[in-house]
């Protein structure tokens, strides 16, 4: 019997190199717990572990890749870290900075990918979530997005940083970048799963050589409720896997990557084994689930939020 080879896909890029298309994400409040999860994501076989300053836990990140360092079980050449840089650090300024506490704080020499972690510039300084006396964001209009990429790009030329990105972004903003940038973007990471597959960004982002990473791939157990939906579950069980492994399967099988986020050392196991599903299940998918909605607020405003719905 072979083992099926989805998990293990790479992603090439216009960059040097490939991408894991399966990633764990590490957007755990508590530092201890993210620890573990990271530990237990490793030992089920995540290559891929997708960071952020914002998080405040790249440390326990770090530690727990060290860890697997230190048991042998992991060499630095098999893991893909993503981190991201915050809105208050996008003046040129500040980017190298930001992308070297990231880098000490996760304990590595090098970031395979480091991403803008929104296109909105906040008021820079100390505070993450800056806020005026009415609680608007403080936003900083002192800088583009265009002038953030340039400083991104000269982490690329300095060593260090293999490739850059963008996340929580739009179609028209990635054009504007895509359009000026010396380096063009490795990976692209927005809202993605099969009720907002963002089809029309996904082929600019192939045509580009952009890899689409799907952050909330399972719908983040909003309502609607996507691992609910009648054609993924009757897909599940027509193939003896859980509607999870269905999306996520689906992700990878249509040429995107993914991050899945679990704390639960089972559920993480069971996010990383999919298989690859019969053409007739993704025609199915692709024409017959018709609801289409975007659960995160953040490309409107810079501000990661998830809308809960009624019903």
């Amino acid at each position: 019997m072979t083992t099926d080879s989805l998990r293990y896909t790479r992603i090439p890029t216009h960059a040097s190199g490939t991408i894991p298309a399966v990633g764990f994400g590490t957007l755990i409040p508590d530092p201890h717990v993210t620890g573990k999860a990271t530990k237990a994501a490793l030992e089920a076989g995540f290559r891929h572990l997708d960071c952020a300053e914002r998080y405040r836990n790249e440390e326990a990140v770090g530690d727990a890749v060290q860890e697997a360092f230190k048991a042998g079980t992991l060499q630095r050449r098999d893991l893909f870290v993503t981190t991201k840089l915050w809105n208050t650090n996008h003046r040129p300024e500040r980017v190298k900075p930001a992308f070297d506490a990231s880098r000490r704080r996760l304990q590595v020499d090098d970031i395979d990918c480091y991403i803008i972690h929104t296109p909105f510039a906040f008021q820079p300084g100390d505070e993450q979530d800056p806020r005026d006396e009415r609680g608007g964001v403080v936003y900083d209009r002192g800088v583009t997005l265009a002038e953030t990429w340039g400083a991104m790009e000269r982490l690329v030329d300095e060593g260090h940083c293999k490739s850059i990105g963008l996340s929580d972004i739009a179609l028209e903003k990635l054009r504007e970048i895509v359009a000026v940038a010396r380096i063009r973007p490795a990976m692209v990471q927005v809202e993605s799963h099969p009720y907002l597959p963002e089809w029309e960004l996904f082929d600019f982002c192939r045509e580009h050589g952009i890899v689409l990473q799907a952050f909330a791939a399972l719908g983040h157990a909003m309502k609607p409720n996507l691992l609910a939906d009648p054609v993924i579950t009757a897909i599940a069980e027509r193939l003896n896997k859980t509607p999870a492994q269905i999306a996520l399967a689906w992700a990878v099988q249509r040429g995107s990557a993914f991050l899945t986020t679990s704390t639960n050392p089972r559920r993480i196991q069971e996010n990383f084994d999919i298989s690859t599903l019969p053409e007739d299940a993704m025609r199915e998918m692709r024409d017959r689930i018709t609801t289409n909605i975007r659960f995160n607020s953040v490309v409107e405003t810079g501000v990661p939020g998830f809308i809960p719905r009624v019903g």
